[in-house]
Parts: C-alpha cells; structure tokens; sequence
C-alpha cells in the first residue's frame, strides 16, 4: 500500500515568512509545504489530505508565518524551525 502523503508536511523553507498584512485579511496558509506561492497556498495539497489555514488578520502590521510547517500554533511561527 503506498505511504500517506499527508504522513508529514513538507519544509517549504527552514525559518518563518515575514508578511505585511492588514486588518480584516484573509490568509489562506500553505500546511502541505508544496506550495511555490511562498506561505500561501496555490492548491498543490490536493491528493495529500492536508488542507489550508484560513486564518483573518486581527490587526495591521507585519506577521511570521511558520515556513517549517512544525508549528503547534499554525499558521504562526512557534520557534519550531530552530530544532529542525
């Protein structure tokens, strides 16, 4: 039978991705780690069982998304990426 492909995310990039945001937007955070689209998803999950974060920004400013997909507290970075 072949392995699960959602078994564990891909490292899109080994530290978190500065992104600028702003109040009220929609972030649809890659969880794959297949993405090209930096952290965000473009849809390469498909066929993996892994589906996207939908999170909504609070408030303005810039915000770190995990890169490392090891977060607990995804889409955000945790500090994760430091024992990979």
């Amino acid at each position: 039978m072949p392995q699960d492909p959602a078994a564990e995310p891909l490292v899109t990039q080994p530290e978190p991705f500065a992104v600028e945001v702003e109040a009220g937007q929609k972030l649809f955070w890659c969880a794959c780690g297949r993405t090209k689209n930096g952290a965000f998803c473009d849809g390469s999950h498909k066929g993996t069982g892994l589906k996207p974060v939908v999170e909504v920004a609070e408030e303005a400013g810039t915000k770190y998304l995990c890169g490392c997909k090891r977060t607990t507290t995804p889409p955000w970075c945790d500090g994760s990426h430091a024992r990979l």
